[in-house]
């Protein structure tokens, strides 16, 4: 059975007064660990997709990878 359009709104909105109620220092420190585990994510990537390579090199390899990601989203 599929979830109804009125089901899939009724989340959504409750997920957005979830967020709306939830403190400053909360979000903040989550920033904190989102950030973190997408490194961890990218550097595993990075691992996979450079076998061999030492720790140095992947990290090199990250902030640039992350300097990128900046460029793109900033205004042009």
């Amino acid at each position: 059975m599929e979830p109804t359009q009125e089901l899939i709104d009724d989340i959504y909105r409750e997920r957005v007064r979830r967020a709306r109620r939830t403190p400053i220092e909360q979000k903040i420190s989550a920033s904190g660990e989102l950030f973190d585990g997408v490194c961890e994510r990218m550097t595993a990537g990075l691992r996979h997709e450079n076998p061999g390579v030492d720790e140095a090199t992947i990290q090199q390899l990250l902030r640039r990878r992350l300097a990128l990601l900046r460029r793109l989203e900033s205004p042009a």
